[in-house]
Parts: structure tokens; sequence; C-alpha cells
């Protein structure tokens, strides 16, 4: 008898391949391979091409495939490269995770997180990337519904909707900490509500050019709240005259600190804030506290 005639026992096999023998009666009970004939005794006996099979089995097994998907290999019903490209697409999902819950560890010992805390976060962060995404296009879609998408204010949405809410594949603490925060700010009726506001009024037509400069809000505005300088004070109201004319009537100072209100929000502001730490995006500096410093600037005019 030669090779390609030789016939081989389980145990025969076992002692082959090195496999062992719970493991080839369980493959062959499934039918993933297959005996040649039985002996005159009723035993399995199996050829030299089993033992090559029973190689591929092993590689394929250790490589994570289930049965199923072996067997289909080997009924040649997917090809090789087919079903590495598919495992190999399934490892780098669960790369993906376990980075996640890693980041998610990292934080929670870094914040010393309660157990309700940790597992918020954890299923937050295991989101797909589809999930996360739909918190927030549910929240621009609540809070723009029914406005002109060409209104002056619809940029915002639009921003809002296209900035992606997408954790990178190996995220740090922080990105995790924002996003469990992003996702619960987002959820927020008062926030969504607030945001709405801002949204509606947006979208009036602009019928004049605003007074001041931007930069000159963030500049003096910013200044004087950093040095603890108050709105109502001379110095404060010297330091007013260098974002508006100091000839500006009272009435336009009062209409302009409720304008400047309604779309001032440290919440809006950290909701872009957010966005940039989950995104990877450089940090900007804050210029919520110097606009309502200015807002209090306007009112307090003598």
């Amino acid at each position: 008898m030669n090779d390609r005639t030789e016939l081989f026992t389980i145990g025969q096999l076992s002692r082959r391949t090195g496999l062992p023998v719970r493991t080839i009666r369980f493959w062959s009970d499934e039918e993933i391979i297959l005996p040649a004939r039985r002996s005159a005794g009723g035993y399995r006996l199996y050829d030299v091409a089993a033992v090559a099979r029973l190689d591929l089995i092993r590689t394929l097994r250790e490589l994570g495939l289930n049965l199923e998907t072996v067997r289909r290999v080997l009924d040649r019903q997917d090809t090789v490269a087919d079903v590495a490209r598919a495992h190999a697409e399934a490892l780098d999902a669960e790369i993906r995770v376990l980075q996640l819950r890693r980041a998610v560890l990292r934080s929670v010992a870094r914040r010393a997180s309660t157990t309700e805390e940790m597992r918020l976060m954890h299923k937050l962060a295991q989101l797909s990337a589809q999930e996360r995404q739909h918190i927030i296009d549910d929240f621009v879609d609540h809070t723009f519904a029914g406005l002109d998408p060409d209104a002056p204010g619809a940029h915002i949405a639009r921003k809002m909707r296209l900035m992606p809410a997408e954790l990178p594949q190996d995220p740090t603490a922080d990105q995790v900490d924002a996003w469990v925060e992003l996702a619960e700010l987002v959820a927020d009726e008062a926030f969504r509500q607030r945001v709405r506001q801002m949204a509606v009024a947006g979208a009036e037509p602009v019928d004049q050019p605003r007074p001041y400069d931007h930069e000159a809000v963030l500049e003096h505005g910013g200044d004087a709240v950093a040095a603890g300088i108050t709105p109502d004070s001379a110095e404060g109201q010297a330091a007013l005259g260098r974002i508006i004319d100091a000839r500006t009537p009272v009435d336009e100072r009062v209409r302009l600190a409720g304008e400047l209100e309604t779309f001032t929000d440290r919440r809006v502001e950290r909701y872009w804030q957010l966005m940039g730490v989950v995104n990877g995006l450089p940090p900007f500096s804050p210029g919520a506290a110097a606009f309502e410093w200015l807002i209090a600037a306007l009112r307090a005019h003598r």
C-alpha cells in the first residue's frame, strides 16, 4: 500500500497531524471531513487527502473562522482569498472594539467614574459610526425642522450635520469623554430648544450690518473678563467704546444686547468644542464669556 492508498484511523490521524482525537471526531461528525470508507469493524478510515484537509481546517480555525465558513471554503463555495478578506475586515472591527474598550477604561480610571458612568461610557463608545452620526442627525433634524434651508442661518445646520461625530480608530480618553458629553448634550431637551431658538432667529433676514467687529469683541471683551473689569464701571465703558461707536444711542445698544443674547450660549460653544475634540481638531479660544460681557456692558450704559 502506498501513500495514496494508505488509510488511517482517527487515532492514526491524530498522531500524524497532532490534532486531538476528539477534535477530529467532532469535525467528522459535522461532515467537515469524510471517511474514505469504514473497516470491517465499523471504524472510520481516512485517506491521505483527509490529512491535507485537516491541515487546512486547522489553519482556517486558528485564523478564527467558524465551522460554517470553513465548510464553504472546503466546498469551494468561497475562495480562501474571499474568506481572508472578510475575516481581515472582521478582525479590524474587533480591534476597533478593543481599542474603544481600552480608551473607555483609561477614561474611567482617570475620572474615578462610578459603575453607572462606566456603563454609559462603554455603551456610547461602542456605538457604530453610523449610530453615532444618527444621534447628531436626529438632533439637527429636530432643531432645524421646518426652516428654510436657504435662510441666512441655515449654514449652521449644514455645518452641524457635516461635522462627523466619528471617534478615531484609537481614541484618547479625552475623545471618549468628549463623545459621552456630546451625546448627553444633544439629548438634553433644554439644549435642543435653545439651539432651536437660535436657529429660528438666525433664519430671519438681516436688515443691517452688525455695528461691531467680532475680533474686537474677543480682544477687548476677553481682556476685560480676564482683568475682572465690570461692565458698568468707567473702565468697562471705556473698553466698550473700543468695540462699538461711543455715540451709539441707548435704544440701539439695548436692541443689540438682545440680539447678541439670542446667539450667545456657552453650551452651544461647548458643542463645537466637543466636536473639535472628537474629530482631533485644534482647540479654539472660547468667546461666549467675552460676548456675555459685551451684552452686560451695552445694558449698563449710563
